[in-house]
């Protein structure tokens, strides 16, 4: 159980080591990283394995995330077809995605506390094979009703895609490098999303929008065979906690994760164990292939089955208790809600007048949408890294994880020219070329404004993140049901101009609340940080 650390401010750790007197463990390379947190001297810590096991172990969380993603989204460039061909109005199967956007969020109070107690691997398993039949039975929906049961069915089904992989990137990478990876995450989601559409409109050209369908439940089908047979567990409960243990003294012999550093590919076989001072934890022993297939764990130190209950509402609470969490599931929820936005409008713009766009023409213009991802990954996984370890050394090698926030600006004010670019655009006629430029300056921002909040709450509670990540999701896909829900009604009562107009400037305005966020986030952090502890030590999170 931890100990409470109440003058330790979460999330504010010491990254960089500029003096070069800190005695801890260092990135392989580069002297002056310091690897946040700690790793334990066990090899099969996943923080100590090599990169090839990573990359592997990562690369799966990412299949996972392809194949919901894709199963998820394939019926946007298609929702006119649909509608002609069921009766099912656009308005209602625009209401069928709110609803599963909504279930999505709630969805994770059931599916996050068993991976954070039993295992991730079971979690993805279980998830992927699930979201396979409801995908199967939107291809017979006649009725409104059954296309609002499956679209419910499936959002509790694929749920883990919105709040697991933001726990498998921090399972596997240190502080300095996990916004990129969480930044691939970030334009996986999305971009398995803007490619379904793609790859759906052209199906639909071919086969009907039946086969649009069929083509999501066999994606989702290759992706669980995939997962089960390659994907490794990645929990693991270790003592020591982030911002509390990296300034330990090190013994300064090699430790796994240094070895590993230097040939990564004979790691697992070189590396060997160390003592660490304050570090007792119990060697694992090494698991076969085929003890890594078991679906679920069950691991000393994790927590009770009581304390599971408990983190299926304490999520609820979370979002009073720390503000910081709370304003990151609010600026991601507002990216969710214009993506939503996007997805309702496309079809609909494109196919009428003056553009006549096919299916298969509504899902090419998802392209542009999937370079603005690419871009928007780049800059803030890798650049906002970059960033931080900058300011940290500025900041005589302390990062805060306010310090990555800066790059919301720049996205901020492309999302509302991008906004603006779409609604207007489409509403004067101007050239498609014009909204499909908005598309891609839409999707870049969506992408930032997710994988920068992100990275953010993991940052300012690491120790707790898998509990923060669920209130994040759980107020960001409200809003985007809530978005879902009024988006038809607001343009047929405003007009597609004054609409977009509107929304661009709520978007602006939403996002640069990162500003006062700056100034006054740690002092939010620093209000938290009793009820931190206090929930470190009854929190079904990675230590013991």
């Amino acid at each position: 159980m931890a100990t409470p650390h109440n003058d330790v401010v979460p999330g504010t750790v010491h990254l960089v080591d500029v003096g070069g007197d800190i005695h801890a463990r260092h990135l392989e390379g580069n002297r002056e990283i310091v690897l946040v947190p700690k790793p334990s001297s066990d090899p099969e810590d996943p923080l100590n394995w090599s990169r090839k096991r990573k990359m592997l172990s990562i690369g799966m969380c990412y299949i996972y995330t392809i194949g919901v993603g894709i199963s998820t989204a394939v019926q946007y460039s298609v929702l006119t077809d649909i509608a002609q061909d069921t009766g099912i109005t656009v308005a209602q199967l625009n209401l069928g995605t709110g609803l599963m956007f909504l279930f999505l969020g709630w969805a994770c109070l059931l599916w996050q506390p068993l991976a954070l107690v039993y295992g991730r691997r079971g979690v993805y398993v279980w998830s992927s094979f699930l979201c396979i039949w409801p995908v199967l039975w939107s291809a017979y929906s006649t009725s409104k009703g059954e296309w609002y049961a499956h679209r419910i069915i499936l959002g509790i089904f694929a749920s883990p895609i919105e709040s697991l992989p933001e726990v498998t990137v921090p399972d596997l990478f240190f502080a300095h490098d996990r916004g990129t990876y969480m930044g691939i995450y970030a334009f996986l989601l999305f971009g398995s999303n803007f490619l379904a559409p793609f790859f759906a409109g052209w199906i639909d050209v071919a086969g009907g929008w039946r086969w649009v369908m069929w083509f999501g439940a066999i994606i989702q089908a290759v992706a669980t065979v995939i997962i089960y047979f390659f994907m490794e567990e990645t929990m693991y409960f270790r003592n020591t906690l982030e911002g509390v243990d990296e300034g330990d003294a090190s013994n300064g012999t090699a430790t796994p994760e240094e070895t590993a550093t230097q040939d990564p590919e004979k790691s697992e076989k070189t590396a060997v164990p160390t003592a660490v001072e304050g570090d007792n934890m119990p060697l694992t022993p090494k698991r076969s292939y085929w003890s890594r297939l078991q679906l679920f764990v069950k691991m000393d130190g994790r927590p009770s089955l009581k304390q599971l209950f408990t983190m299926m509402y304490r999520p609820l609470l979370i979002m009073y208790h720390f503000p910081c969490v709370t304003w990151a599931g609010f600026v991601y929820g507002t990216c969710l809600s214009w993506y939503n936005v996007l997805n309702a409008t496309a079809s609909s713009v494109l196919s009428a007048p003056p553009y006549n766009f096919s299916a298969g023409l509504v899902g090419t213009a998802y392209l542009s949408p999937v370079i603005g991802a690419a871009l928007g990954a780049l800059w803030s996984g890798w650049s906002a890294d970059k960033l931080a370890i900058r300011l940290a050394r500025r900041n005589n090698g302390v990062r805060e994880p306010e310090q990555r926030l800066w790059m919301l600006g720049f996205s901020g004010l492309l999302c509302a020219a991008g906004l603006i670019l779409w609604g207007v655009g489409a509403a004067r006629g101007v050239h498609w070329f014009g909204l499909i430029v908005g598309l891609g300056m839409l999707a870049f921002s969506v992408i930032c404004g997710g994988s920068l909040t992100l990275s953010y709450d993991v940052d300012c509670f690491k120790e707790i993140a898998g509990e923060s990540m669920i209130s994040v999701i759980i107020i960001r896909n409200t809003l985007g049901f809530a978005v879902s829900y009024g988006i038809n009604p607001w343009i047929n009562g405003m007009g597609l101009q004054n609409c977009f107009i509107t929304v661009a400037m709520v978007s602006l305005a939403c996002t640069f609340t990162f500003v006062p966020m700056i100034f006054f986030g740690k002092r939010l952090r620093k209000f938290s940080t009793k009820k931190y502890w206090e929930y470190i030590a009854t929190s079904a999170a990675p230590h013991s």
